[in-house]
């Protein structure tokens, strides 16, 4: 199965990013790409914090690997954690 890649950076309220990759099936509308970021904030205690179509971009199409099948099969995508998510 591929799946496409959107790279993310949203702005925190103390200046730096949160930097993430939203992982969906290449047929997911981008709408729910941004729904599932925003979902994904909420489950990181990150009230206030919203993506918005400037945040989120389409990187690529890749393989999908297993680690990733299991959360996109059970919730429709997956997030790939870069840099200051903790």
């Amino acid at each position: 199965m591929e799946v496409a890649v959107f790279d993310t950076y949203v702005k925190k309220k103390d200046g730096g990013y949160l930097h993430f990759d939203i992982i969906v099936t290449k047929d997911t509308p981008f709408d729910e790409v941004l729904t599932y970021g925003n979902i994904y904030l909420q489950s990181k205690k990150r009230e206030g914090l919203n993506i918005s179509r400037k945040d989120c971009r389409f990187c690529h199409i890749t393989e999908i690997i297993p680690r990733w099948e299991t959360h996109i099969r059970q919730k429709g995508y997956y997030i790939h954690e870069l840099e200051g998510c903790q």
